[in-house]
């Protein structure tokens, strides 16, 4: 019985071993944003060319899908819905004289990074074994998904009009303030 518990304490010993040192790779590519999307394009490419290959897993690419849908929504939509819950915390901002809040994620970038690409990782895999190739009429789940695609999408753009909230920040915000006409002042002050 003692042989049996300590190759089970040196297996959890490995397991933490592992763990750890994966969450240590994953950290060191957190502010590798673009690198991380590219090596995903790159899983989602050679997933599509194995569905095509093998012409099945049409389900599987369904659920696929619909997985990367509810990600979407969730990464779409603040941390505090103001239609669901009125809170004393951050909320987003209704009108134009409101205080700028920002936009805080329900779903953080870095997870729906890490969740679309575990999601595609576990697809993959699952066109390897042929029980999970259920034969369906591909055309009529493709159509199905782009209906609901566009009638949630309606619903969030709606949610996002609504409530006045753009879930994108690109670039630094440039502000339409006074220019100078001295050029280049030489007090050294900033105006931020």
């Amino acid at each position: 019985m003692e042989g049996g518990d300590g190759s089970s304490a040196a297996t959890m010993d490995q397991w933490r071993q592992f763990s750890r040192l994966f969450q240590a790779y994953l950290d060191k590519t957190t502010p590798h944003a673009v690198y991380r999307w590219i090596g995903t394009a790159t899983l989602v490419f050679l997933y599509a060319l194995r569905v095509y290959y093998v012409q099945g897993f049409y389900i599987v690419s369904y659920g696929l899908g619909i997985y990367i849908l509810n990600l979407l929504i969730g990464f779409l939509s603040p941390l505090v819905d103001p239609e669901l819950e009125p809170s004393d915390g951050p909320l987003l901002p209704t009108k134009g004289s409101d205080e700028f809040k920002p936009f805080i994620r329900r779903l953080p970038e870095f997870k729906f990074w890490y969740a679309i690409t575990k999601a595609f990782i576990i697809s993959f895999l699952m066109t390897f074994f042929s029980m999970f190739d259920v034969p369906v009429f591909w055309p009529i789940l493709l159509c199905y998904w782009f209906v609901l695609f566009t009638l949630t999408m309606k619903r969030q753009i709606m949610h996002m009009v609504k409530y006045r909230y753009v879930p994108f920040n690109i670039g630094k915000q440039k502000y339409g303030g006074k220019k100078s006409s001295g050029g280049s002042s030489s007090s050294g002050s900033r105006a931020d």
